[in-house]
């Protein structure tokens, strides 16, 4: 009994180390202890190639896109790109595997006076043709998680930049490919986190950057939505969000309200994730969910959803910062990032935005303080942009088009983005980080260094120099 437990346990480890690094790499002829795979996860890389950590290309006077994906993510991304030509960036090509969205994209298009897009639909492999053009700068990609690092990959391959919705990767493997072509073609790969750009993190950020909040000790983010609505809806493409929380537990999606945290932190910029420890409450909401909705629904009935109502993942930095970072889309709260910062001289939690001050009695700010503060910290690019933001509509209360704007102005005049590979995959393998510590027990998990040491140079944030 002994023995086959030992082997089960054997098998059950490798295969951690296969999913997620490549056992064979380690000649695997032995058992391998959890200890075993943590060390082995936490390892970085050896490359020969040349950081991409502030990278900087010619400037591109206007910024030809490609556009792979065109539901609803898509179309919104696409509204925000398109606002921006013909000044500084011009809609060259779409791609989605389902005509009628290539078609609704294009018809948007046309309304706004692009008649140019050519476009590409049909089969599954459809944008390639798409990427290998020769007259694209940067490819944005909106499509179903799985997609997202093959087709930046391949983008990046072909000597395009690369704009890729959150999360940027779900395996650590993966990361490390983000990286390392990103590294190998010296191409921008972008994680299209459009949360960092909105007006209470803009401002929670240059508050940061000017001391108000002391020194930086606590954070809290989140991302609470109850999407239990779109996760049963048949209508959705290959209804590929349900089928992560049926293969998957831990925190599936903390880019929201973990990359503006990592900012205000300057995390990569001489601070890092140290590890994380994660635990999931019980799965419930989504079995009681299932036996509501219609009996020809896919997953009617269903019960052996893998992922947890809610997920606590706890980060340590390597400045001893803690974060907590909560994911809860399956229950009735209401929306919530969270977007908590704790200081010596000030605190902060959003939802509705509340924030107290040293000396200011054990309150938070009342309204004409609060103002008076948010005025007198509110980020530039919010004060100049705001009149465009309100005449396109700018997407989640304006920081889509906040995003998209910066994006392409870094672009135009040959400025390092805003964001880099780095930062893209250190905020989405929380994913799979979270899963190994909730799967082997909630124990530390130590995250990957990317960087290969550059993190500890301390470097300014762009938005923070403007």
């Amino acid at each position: 009994m002994e023995n086959n437990n030992s082997r089960r346990k054997f098998l059950r480890n490798s295969t951690y180390l296969s999913a997620f690094i490549g056992a064979s790499a380690f000649g695997l002829s032995s058992e391998v202890s959890k200890e075993n795979i943590v060390e082995q996860i936490s390892k970085a890389r050896p490359t020969t190639n040349k950081s991409v950590m502030g990278l900087k290309v010619a400037p591109i006077k206007k910024v030809r896109i490609g556009l792979i994906g065109c539901g609803d993510r898509g179309l919104g991304l696409l509204y925000q790109f398109n606002a921006l030509c013909p000044e500084m960036a011009e809609i060259t090509a779409i791609c989605d595997v389902r005509e009628s969205m290539v078609d609704r994209s294009l018809e948007y298009l046309k309304k706004h006076g692009n008649e140019k897009p050519k476009t590409y639909t049909g089969s599954l492999t459809i944008w390639k043709e798409m990427v290998k053009r020769d007259d694209l700068d940067l490819i944005i990609i909106a499509t179903p998680w799985e997609d997202h690092v093959p087709m930046s990959v391949y983008a990046m391959e072909q000597g395009k930049h690369v704009g890729v919705e959150v999360p940027a990767a779900y395996t650590i493997d993966d990361c490390w490919k983000l990286v390392d072509t990103a590294e190998a073609t010296q191409r921008n790969c972008m994680m299209l986190e459009n949360v960092c750009y909105g007006d209470e993190e803009l401002w929670l950020l240059n508050m940061a950057q000017a001391g108000v909040f002391g020194t930086l000790t606590y954070a809290e983010a989140a991302y609470v939505h109850d999407l239990r609505k779109g996760l049963f809806n048949n209508a959705t493409y290959n209804n590929w969000r349900m089928k992560h929380h049926i293969k998957r537990d831990g925190n599936l999606y903390a880019t929201h309200g973990l990359g503006p945290v990592a900012q205000y932190m300057d995390v990569q910029r001489g601070d890092k994730f140290d590890f994380l420890v994660s635990m999931s409450s019980p799965q419930a909401a989504l079995s009681e969910y299932a036996q509501t909705v219609s009996k020809d629904n896919e997953f009617y009935g269903k019960t052996d959803f893998a992922h947890g109502d809610m997920n606590n993942s706890l980060i340590k930095t390597n400045k001893g910062r803690s974060i907590l970072v909560q994911h809860d889309v399956v229950t009735p709260r209401p929306y919530d990032r969270k977007n908590v910062l704790a200081g010596t001289k000030a605190y902060h939690q959003g939802y509705p935005s509340k924030i107290s001050l040293d000396g200011k009695g054990h309150h938070f700010l009342n309204e004409t303080e609060y103002k008076e503060l948010h005025a007198k910290h509110r980020h530039s690019i919010w004060n100049k942009l705001q009149e465009k933001i309100d005449k396109h509509k700018g997407g989640h209360g304006g920081m889509d088009f906040v995003m998209a704007y910066r994006l392409i102005e870094c672009l135009n005049k040959g400025w390092a983005l805003d964001m880099d590979v780095y930062d893209g995959v250190a905020w989405s393998v929380v994913g799979p980080l979270s899963k190994i510590s909730v799967e082997l027990g909630s124990i530390p998990v130590k995250f990957p260094d990317f960087t290969r040491g550059k993190w500890e140079t301390s470097r300014k944030l762009g938005m923070a120099n403007l």
